[in-house]
């Protein structure tokens, strides 16, 4: 896992860190280096964090716990790996189906990011089906068709402009029938400010429920990681309409802005469960703050 990370973190770490080094090559640590400092973590995107991580090394500073240039990246390592919590995934097995719903805009790589993760829990054991609800466009159930057939998992699927709702139903009784460890729902790519098929995503959840209570277990939003700080926006817009239990950062391998995963944990308040560093089946990692912070600056 850390040499996928280590290559899909690239951009961002010879953005940040490399300029970071280079930057406290000096002998002091004066106030013009910490400006400096605070310069190159709002380029990687940290947004409001680099502020909040600024302050913590300057009050460092003051109180003469960080007074050389040398202390200064692994007081910033600890702080970071502190913002981002120790929340991971949690998709026992044994107590029938768990109900994951995947919501997120179009473009965000939601999809192809059902497709990873139903490989991600295959690898660690699990059987999965899939739920191909989102029934407005034909090439979406196409693509999930071929993920399935290539991952070798159950689909169900119906024909373009069925009602989700009833499909998310049958995909629930197939899922409790067929005694499946993870159901995986797609749903239709949405803007952020739709209140119809906002609405929309409420009415699967709430059918979903009376097939399996208490599901869906784990409402995943997905956001593309090359947006960086506009991808707060539409996060905050569905959790303000659906229960969303935790992110999916995709594409970190294809941009210097991965420093928005620090910065979108700390102003949502949820949990990043998983995040995409490419384009393969295996190229979804469950998120470990321990370990994304190495991958960042051990370079």
């Amino acid at each position: 896992m850390l040499k996928r990370l280590f290559g899909g973190l690239k951009k961002t770490r010879d953005s940040l860190v490399v300029g970071m080094r280079k930057l406290l090559g000096s002998d002091t640590l004066d106030d013009a280096t910490l400006d400096q400092m605070e310069e190159l973590l709002y380029t990687a995107d940290l947004g409001p964090a680099a502020a909040d991580l600024m302050d913590a090394l300057r009050k460092a500073r003051a109180a003469g716990e960080v007074t050389e240039p040398a202390q200064v990246e692994p007081f910033l390592r600890d702080q970071i790996v502190d913002m981002l919590g120790d929340d991971v995934a949690d998709t026992p097995v044994g107590s029938g189906p768990r109900v994951v719903l995947v919501v997120g805009v179009n473009g965000s790589g939601k999809t192809t990011t059902i497709a990873k993760l139903a490989q991600l829990l295959k690898r660690e054991g699990r059987s999965v089906m899939l739920a191909a609800c989102d029934t407005f466009r034909a090439a979406a159930v196409e693509q999930l068709g071929v993920w399935a057939d290539r991952l070798e998992v159950r689909i169900v699927k119906r024909e373009t402009g069925a009602d989700p709702s009833g499909l998310a139903f049958d995909a629930a009784d197939a899922a409790q029938r067929e005694d499946i460890d993870v159901l995986l729902v797609d749903t239709a790519g949405r803007l952020h400010t739709a209140t119809n098929l906002m609405a929309e995503l409420v009415k699967i959840g709430r059918v979903i429920s009376k097939r399996i209570p208490g599901a869906p277990h784990e409402v995943l939003l997905v956001l593309d990681g090359t947006t960086g700080q506009n991808a707060i926006a539409q996060a905050r817009e569905f959790k303000q309409a659906v229960a969303v239990t935790g992110l999916v950062v995709t594409k970190l391998d294809g941009t210097a802005k991965g420093g928005a995963v620090v910065s979108i944990r700390r102003q949502l308040d949820l949990p990043v469960r998983f995040i995409g560093l490419g384009e393969g089946a295996d190229d979804l990692e469950r998120f470990a703050p321990a370990a994304f912070v190495e991958a960042l600056f051990d370079g």
